[in-house]
């Protein structure tokens, strides 16, 4: 079974920065996409960025050029760099991994971005 833990997130003010992780361990295949979504309050689970097993990432319109998405293979982890938060950043940002024809989800960490 895979499993997902994610950490680094927290409170912080407009315009500051935070850095998400998401290890994964159990059994897999070699080749996973991860990536990184988020939710907030009264809205939908959206995309924020997704990185592919070798390396080729996308990201939402809204995060273009304030987030970076990446990931060690090695250590079986992916990160997204947050710069230049927005309140409107706020939200529970949930991890993701695709494995073949499976899906995973992590436990969702909480972002909130004062005004």
């Amino acid at each position: 079974q895979v499993q997902l833990v994610e950490s680094g997130g927290g409170l912080v003010q407009a315009g500051g920065s935070l850095r998400l992780s998401c290890a994964a361990s159990g059994r897999m295949s070699r080749a996973q996409d991860m990536g990184w979504y988020r939710q907030a309050p009264g809205k939908q689970r959206e995309l924020v960025s997704t990185i592919t097993w070798d390396g080729r990432t996308n990201y939402a319109d809204s995060v273009k050029g304030r987030f970076t998405i990446s990931r060690d293979n090695a250590k079986r982890t992916v990160y997204l760099q947050m710069n230049s938060l927005k309140a409107e950043d706020t939200a529970i940002y949930y991890c993701n991994l695709k494995s073949g024809v499976s899906g995973y989800w992590g436990q969702g960490t909480q972002v909130t971005v004062s005004s």
